[in-house]
């Protein structure tokens, strides 16, 4: 896989975020970031020096520019942006402290909904080690779902690696709709990252991890079942080689979602875990394989 242009082509949606510290219904000023899963797995894919590719398209609206010039600064390859006239999605999110977060989505119908199979190319899927995508992107449109799976289509057909995230949330889609997703694109999907908080209830009805994995009858590299882990990172803050240095200052964290994660670039190098480990029995091996990162919400333009 030595000849490949890409690492990674990550296919979704990129949000415009404005976020506050207060309660949204208090706030007087929103912090403009952007945000989406695709969008973030891409650029921390890049912060860890792997070649990223970022399908998506854009819409023509006053953030079009704002947009554009933040993916160029990251570096990601976007010889396959769609530009199309429409609006781009936002979304608001505060996290107050000690208060439920609060998230407004505003998607139906943006710019990247018009994601399509023609927006997928043979040629340049075959030039990446790994495809990603996820249920929200399949959640934009039927046409940006059949994109995905002409995408993973093409991928295994030629020996490529994909991986999934059904990263699924009530605000988004259904879970009726979210297992509809998850069973279209199951026997396409090599690596599947699951929240055992989310994707594991609202798909299977299930919070065991031996349950989860036995649920899954589809033969898959890899499983990584992502554990909610509660101020896992406070105690380690001095460990250079536990946190990925995905996150950069301005960027939007917190300690409450951090995830048990790896590396992509482990995979790229040919590494991969053989189990998933329990929120009680966070291990380092050798080859720094489990490690404890921030999960990105907004990131800001660099």
């Amino acid at each position: 896989m030595s000849d490949k242009l890409l690492d990674l082509i990550t296919i979704g949606e990129s949000l415009v975020e404005f976020s506050t510290n207060q309660k949204l219904e208090n706030a007087e000023c929103l912090h403009k970031y952007y945000g989406g899963d695709s969008l973030v797995t891409a650029i921390a894919a890049k912060r860890l020096n792997s070649k990223v590719g970022f399908i998506t398209a854009l819409g023509n609206d006053p953030f079009k520019g704002f947009l554009l010039n933040c993916w160029e600064k990251e570096g990601l390859n976007l010889d396959h942006l769609k530009h199309v006239d429409g609006k781009n999605g936002l979304y608001m999110v505060s996290r107050a402290e000690n208060e439920e977060k609060e998230f407004i989505y505003y998607r139906n119908k943006i710019a990247p909904a018009k994601l399509s199979i023609d927006d997928i190319s043979e040629e340049y899927i075959k030039n990446a080690k790994i495809v990603y995508a996820s249920g929200i992107t399949q959640s934009l449109s039927l046409q940006a779902r059949e994109a995905v799976k002409k995408a993973f289509t093409i991928a295994k057909d030629n020996n490529i690696l994909t991986a999934y995230d059904p990263n699924y949330s009530s605000l988004i889609s259904t879970k009726e709709d979210a297992r509809e997703y998850f069973d279209e694109i199951i026997e396409l999907t090599d690596i599947l990252f699951m929240s055992s908080k989310y994707d594991t209830k609202s798909i299977f009805d299930i919070d065991s991890l031996e349950n989860i994995i036995k649920a899954i009858t589809i033969v898959l590299i890899l499983i990584v079942i992502i554990l909610l882990v509660i101020n896992i990172v406070s105690n380690n803050m001095e460990n250079s080689n536990i946190l990925v240095a995905i996150a950069r200052p301005g960027d939007n964290t917190t300690l409450g979602t951090t995830t048990i994660n790896f590396s992509i670039n482990n995979i790229v190098e040919g590494t991969a875990i053989s189990h998933v480990v329990g929120s009680d029995e966070i291990n380092i091996n050798d080859t720094g394989i489990y490690q404890v990162s921030y999960q990105l919400f907004g990131v800001k333009d660099v």
